[in-house]
């Protein structure tokens, strides 16, 4: 499992380090999601800095079970040789000098489970590497998903702008003809206006999404943003199986890796503080200049005496402290990110039957009113007042069949968040 989550994140984070730019010519971002997400990985500078941590903390396997280096030591006897001589540094006129070389060896098996811990603990960096992406390209998600409901909320909004000033033609036409009020005019030119506010606001929310999509992609805050053409289809429902995504959930999601690369890792750590009971030793030669000669040779083992037995109780009760630590945050992170992943499941659903229900019954039949009161009104059967409710009504209709689109679509994002990986 460590070992397909480390080929997926370099296959997925390769890119990162140069940045790209978009030269005269070549098509905006920003039409689709993946066009975003693809800009991500090659930009955003706090992605690129977990995967370079991640990289540094798997070159710190090796330096782990690495031998220490080896120590010299040179000695110089008798540099006055008995007060006959001032004293020399020079080793061919002292009573004898000895180089001793020293290597330190820790006990059986430390070295690979320093190793193993400098392992796990690279496989949890990539875990959070992994994480990391997966939050960025969630946010990037629901964020498109924001724009694209903003920019169909203007388009929406300019056409019932259009709609309002033909009926304001219309309420012209009939005052001036005798059968309608002045009034009429009046409230169609009051709410042109009040849409006119509306699509300020609207322009406003639409820069401000911008300026957050282009900050994740590194770019500056102004930087144009193709117009969004389209969102991500829903997955059909038979993947949306709880159960099934539990399975999945379990083994794929980024940060239950890294919690359980962590429970490894104390899991050696805690092996390892054991076998400190055990003591350490070092072994060296030593051989020893006599004038110009190499006359004597001495073998030397050194070991250190494990006497500290209260340090080394509260070292291992400490060991034990943190992998029970360990554990209990895997389980409270499974715990938080199941309730998420229902959550979400609950509300994608929702979503989706809220946006049919909108199609296929309230657009229509809002619609089909609007006409109604339109004819109405011109054959003079009901007043501006009615003509305008049924106007609005079509227009809440179809805004709230796009807020449940991009609801849909944020729900989905979080639920691949939580997966680790897209539906």
């Amino acid at each position: 499992m460590q070992h397909v989550l480390h080929a997926s994140a370099i296959a997925i984070l390769l890119a990162v380090g140069t940045p790209v730019t978009v030269l005269a010519g070549q098509a905006l971002p920003g039409a689709s999601v993946e066009s975003l997400l693809v800009l991500a990985k090659e930009r955003n500078p706090e992605f690129a800095s977990m995967r370079y941590e991640a990289d540094a903390a798997f070159d710190r396997i090796a330096p782990a079970g690495a031998l220490p280096d080896p120590k010299l030591r040179v000695e110089l006897m008798d540099i006055t040789m008995a007060g006959e001589q001032s004293p020399t540094l020079q080793p061919n006129r002292v009573g004898g000098t000895k180089y001793t070389v020293m290597q330190d060896l820790p006990w059986f098996g430390k070295r690979d489970l320093k190793r193993d811990i400098a392992a796990l603990e690279a496989d949890a960096a990539n875990g959070r590497a992994l994480g990391s992406w997966a939050d960025l390209s969630s946010r990037i998600k629901s964020g498109f998903a924001q724009y694209y409901y903003v920019h169909q909320n203007q388009r929406l909004t300019s056409e019932i702008l259009d709609l309002m000033a033909r009926l304001e033609q219309v309420t012209q036409a009939r005052y001036a003809g005798g059968i309608g009020a002045q009034s009429d005019a009046i409230r169609a030119q009051v709410e042109q206006t009040n849409l006119r506010t509306e699509l300020i606001a609207l322009e406003n929310e639409n820069r401000m999404i911008q300026a957050r999509l282009n900050m994740i992609l590194a770019r500056p805050a102004n930087a144009p943003l193709a117009a969004p053409e389209r969102l991500r289809p829903l997955p059909p429902p038979v993947k949306l199986d709880y159960a099934g995504l539990e399975d999945r959930v379990r083994g794929r999601n980024p940060q239950l890796f890294a919690e359980d690369a962590r429970i490894k890792a104390a899991e050696k750590t805690r092996e390892l503080t054991y076998k400190n009971r055990y003591p350490d030793f070092a072994v060296g030669i030593a051989p020893t200049q006599s004038r110009n000669a190499i006359r004597e040779w001495e073998l030397m083992v050194e070991i250190n005496i494990p006497l500290q037995q209260s340090s080394r109780r509260a070292q291992e009760r400490e060991a034990e402290a943190m992998l029970s630590a360990a554990r209990s945050r895997k389980e409270a992170a499974a715990n938080q990110v199941l309730a998420e992943l229902s959550e979400n499941l609950s509300g994608l659903d929702a979503a989706r039957r809220t946006e049919v229900l909108l199609a296929t019954s309230l657009v229509p039949q809002a619609e089909l009113t609007y006409k109604a009161a339109l004819a109405s009104y011109e054959n003079g059967k009901v007043d501006f007042a009615s003509l305008l409710d049924s106007q609005r009504q079509i227009r809440q209709a179809k805004q709230n069949q796009i807020k449940a689109q991009a609801e849909a679509q944020a729900r989905l994002a979080d639920i691949e968040r939580i997966l680790g990986e897209e539906l």
